[in-house]
């Protein structure tokens, strides 16, 4: 039987470094379904965006990238920097794997790499799924400014075996270091913002950091990126929002508010930190963000 050849795209550093030993059985597992990857390990943050993007400038049109969200992220950036589109496939290794969630992707690694050589085989028909754009960065699962941006920078910081625990141990330190509230002005669509709060995250996903079913409602695929606006909250009170915000059963509580939109700008009173995609961005003052709908094709 002959064998499909595509690029795999992989980072050995997912999942705090465990990742590494998982790669000869995804090509193993890819081969044996008639898959032939022809595999590119990155090196460093930043190697994984610049491959990607060489990759589908020279004509790729499709791809598989084993990681985690910080890959995902990497790899979204590197097809919509492109000059040419490509195919986006997923065999999630990471930690938290928020991305892979929201698209329906198996999070076994070893299921997840069996149906996408299915997929790849059998020609099976793309997904297209919105992108967001924040600056002049692009993101697939979401945002965080505020306090989720300081828990994800903690995180980051942390090697501990633990899986997506890791993210709870992140916000017990970011409490016990003090919780920001500054003071931000959000305009998106019809609604407005002026005033402190605790975070605000944009969500075109619905979960972030593992574990947090943060934007039950939100939809990659429907044009609409979920504000969720958090306002300023009590270290005692944030530990009675925390189950609530696992399970995705917080919308309904006084301190949180949710609308849907297509374009915001939000502009803070001091620099603060922010994520895209749990990637750690520079502290900041002004954030233009926006949903591009439908471009980026998932296989």
């Amino acid at each position: 039987m002959s064998h499909t050849s595509i690029p795999l795209f992989f980072n050995p550093t997912a999942a705090r470094g465990r990742a590494k030993s998982r790669l000869p059985t995804i090509e193993k597992l890819l081969r044996d379904n008639s898959v032939e990857p022809d595999t590119h390990c990155s090196t460093s943050m930043g190697d994984l965006e610049q491959q990607i993007r060489a990759a589908v400038d020279s004509g790729v049109e499709r791809l598989i990238v084993a990681g985690g969200d910080g890959s995902v992220h990497e790899a979204v950036n590197g097809i919509m920097r492109a000059d040419n589109d490509a195919a986006l496939g997923i065999i999630p290794i990471g930690t938290g794997n928020d991305f892979a969630k929201a698209a329906n992707i198996p999070l076994d690694w070893q299921a997840a790499t069996r149906l996408l050589a299915d997929r790849i085989t059998s020609n099976s028909a793309i997904r297209r799924i919105d992108v967001g754009r924040m600056n002049d960065r692009y993101f697939g699962n979401g945002v965080g400014i505020g306090f989720d941006a300081k828990v994800s920078r903690i995180a980051a910081d942390l090697s501990w075996p633990i899986g997506d625990l890791i993210y709870l141990v992140a916000v017990f330190r970011a409490m016990a270091d003090g919780i920001i509230t500054p003071h931000m002005k959000i305009v998106a669509d019809d609604y407005t913002w002026d005033g402190p709060l605790t975070l605000a995250n944009i969500s075109n996903g619905s979960w972030v950091g593992g574990m947090f079913h943060i934007a039950p409602m939100a939809d990659h695929a429907d044009g609409i990126l979920d504000l969720l606006i958090v306002a300023p909250v009590s270290g005692p009170r944030i530990l009675r929002l925390l189950p609530k915000l696992m399970q995705g059963s917080h919308m309904n509580e006084p301190e949180i508010s949710r609308v849907g939109v297509r374009k915001l700008q939000i502009t803070v009173s001091a620099p603060v930190p922010s994520h895209m995609d749990g990637e750690i961005m520079p502290l900041g003052t002004s954030f233009d963000i926006e949903i591009l709908p439908g471009v980026l094709a998932l296989i």
